[in-house]
């Protein structure tokens, strides 16, 4: 598998471009060599024409080298061996057996190669000994020169064959690299969006619920057209709400955008929110006129940052589900702290999710949460109302080894991640 040769322009010349420049530069050279040493020596017309005859057919036949090594290089054999007996110009022709030799190893046929040349030894050899005493053309020192010249050839090709497999192996390790770098670089992007998604989701979709709440309340109540004092009281009561909601919405909005930041930038080391703003979250449920209760048992710890993120996100978006869904009056938050897990549970009075309707991407998104930090999330009606009952370890396990491949999904108590098409959170 010899390598391809360049073009003059640095291109790379086609295999059969390759091989006809090759076949004509030895035919060059082999010509040259011929015209030279026919000044010096006569034969008959038919001998030299038979000579170039065999001169053309042994370095014609290189053209078809690569694609025929074995047959070309047994035809510039039989050339080399009708030509020297026959010809009195003994010009170079065993050039062309020489390449088509070291073919044949180098295209991977290393037996018909050693073969070649074994035979090509013996008969030679055999020639030789059936020679006049005085006449031999060739003595013992020419004969293990030949010897090792044609040795040479088969293993000089033999590592140009192992070279070429090692440098296209390595080429498709590269390449295999590189598509590995990639799929995992997409994997990294594709799980990123869906985060910030999911963080989006949950501080726009909880703050804009209770805003919409607290709007639609205020003007219920200014619709019933009260005393101006009264209507004062309820239109300054619910400016003073929204505006509450809308600073903590865009406080968490920033620091949810700040993944987008420059390269450049420190990153935060901690979360905006966590376990213990869940006081203010149920304050600003209760302004949407929620009945808000939370309960602590155990002895709370402090948990990583990622973990205490998530179980906020958890009863936020519990509770917009609340607001937005459940028609509820009542709302309990329970916080369970045990050895190894803190089990978070928020359960209202309401009507419940419709039976038989799939989960919205709310309760995913809660889900997934819960599993990347090796928790669980199940979500279902109760009597008298609805139950997210999530547990999350103290610690989160370490990261797995190896990335999970695309596409592949983990079984759990609901659905998988949510599609941008999904609009209900229930």
């Amino acid at each position: 598998m010899p390598l391809p040769l360049r073009a003059p322009g640095g291109g790379r010349l086609s295999p059969r471009a390759a091989d006809a420049l090759v076949a004509g530069v030895v035919l060059l050279v082999v010509a040259v060599w011929t015209l030279v040493s026919a000044q010096y020596t006569s034969e008959p017309a038919l001998r030299t024409a038979l000579g170039w005859a065999l001169i053309l057919t042994g370095c014609g036949a290189l053209y078809f080298r690569r694609r025929q090594p074995v047959a070309v290089a047994v035809v510039t054999l039989l050339a080399c061996v009708v030509y020297y007996p026959l010809s009195a110009q003994d010009g170079p022709l065993m050039i062309a057996f020489a390449l088509a030799l070291y073919t044949t190893a180098a295209e991977g046929r290393f037996a018909a190669a050693v073969a070649l040349a074994a035979v090509t030894l013996l008969a030679v050899g055999f020639g030789e000994i059936r020679q006049q005493p005085g006449h031999r053309q060739i003595d013992d020192t020419s004969l293990a020169m030949l010897a090792g010249w044609l040795i040479s050839l088969v293993a000089v090709g033999r590592a140009q064959r192992t070279r070429i497999a090692y440098l296209h192996e390595v080429e498709q390790r590269a390449l295999a690299a590189e598509r590995e770098q990639e799929a995992r670089a997409r994997q990294s992007a594709t799980e990123e969006r869906l985060r910030i998604a999911r963080e989006v989701h949950d501080v726009l979709g909880h703050s804009i619920s209770l805003i919409n709440v607290q709007s639609g309340a205020a003007l219920h109540r200014l619709g019933k057209k009260p005393a101006p004092e009264a209507g004062l009281v309820t239109a300054t009561e619910a400016l003073e709400a929204v505006k509450a909601t809308s600073k903590d919405a865009l406080r968490e909005l920033r620091a949810t955008l700040g993944v987008l930041r420059r390269a450049d930038e420190a990153t935060p080391t901690t979360p905006s929110s966590g376990l213990a703003l869940l006081g203010d979250l149920a304050a600003r449920a209760r302004s949407a006129g929620l009945d808000v209760r939370t309960h602590t048992t155990g002895t709370p710890v402090p948990l990583p940052p990622p973990v205490d993120l998530a179980a906020y996100r958890i009863a936020q978006e519990s509770l917009t589900n609340v607001t937005r869904h459940a028609g509820a009056r009542t709302v309990s938050i329970t916080l369970d702290w045990g050895a190894e897990t803190v089990r978070l549970r928020i359960a209202d009075d309401g009507g419940g999710a419709p039976e038989g309707r799939p989960p919205g991407s709310g309760i995913r998104g809660m889900a997934e949460r819960a599993r990347a930090f090796g928790g669980e999330l199940t979500a279902r009606n109760v009597d008298g109302g609805f139950l997210v009952d999530a547990r999350l370890p103290l610690t989160p396990p370490a990261p797995p080894a190896a990335p999970v491949s695309p596409g592949t999904a983990t079984e759990s108590t609901t659905s998988t991640k949510p599609t941008a098409s999904e609009r209900d959170s229930r």
